[in-house]
């Protein structure tokens, strides 16, 4: 697949993880407000599993079963999050995952990036569908999903576990042919 590109909105570079952002995923994603609404973010965030999960990166890239982006600040550099597509190249689809750091929140930077993402997905990797899902509970994920036209496509009840908890995963996807209507022909 070459090497993972990086892309530019009006205020967010997104690029591939470096070594170096490991305190930094460490500290925003160790939050608990990052942890609980997310599945695979553990809590507490030890020493040394953003390093371990920043080296997963290039190689699951180089096989083309995941482009995962470091969503930075233009202005500053800052690290403000992550977001990237697991591939499964056999159907041309992927998920959508995120998170953004509590400083970050309510800024609009998780919506600008998906919109990014999506882009590349569909223009640069061939997909025909991109899903994500989100904990019932945290609606806020979910009106990022409608934000980006995906459409609600179903609630799997007490699907996963989190923290010894039963969660409702609320299901959204768009497909290649939606993404590309002009964007007031959107849904």
């Amino acid at each position: 697949m070459g090497e993972q590109p990086v892309l530019r909105t009006e205020r967010l570079i997104l690029r591939p993880f470096a070594a170096s952002d490991a305190a930094d995923v460490q500290r925003l994603a160790g939050e608990w407000d990052i942890a609980d609404t997310t599945l695979n973010i553990p809590h507490p965030y030890e020493d040394g599993m953003a390093e371990q999960w920043i080296a997963t990166h290039r190689p699951r890239f180089e096989e083309g079963r995941l482009c995962n982006f470091a969503v930075t600040l233009r202005a500053s550099g800052d690290l403000a999050g992550a977001i990237g597509l697991v591939i499964t190249r056999r159907f041309d689809h992927a998920e959508l995952g995120y998170w953004i750091g509590k400083p970050y929140w309510g800024k609009g930077f998780c919506t600008e990036a998906a919109r990014a993402v999506i882009d590349y997905g569909f223009a640069h990797l061939g997909l025909h569908r991109i899903h994500a899902s989100y904990f019932a509970r945290n609606p806020a994920s979910g009106s990022i999903m409608k934000n980006l036209g995906m459409k609600q496509e179903g609630v799997l009840r007490g699907h996963v576990k989190k923290w010894g908890k039963y969660e409702d995963l609320i299901l959204y996807a768009i497909l290649r042919e939606e993404w590309q209507r002009p964007k007031q022909a959107r849904p």
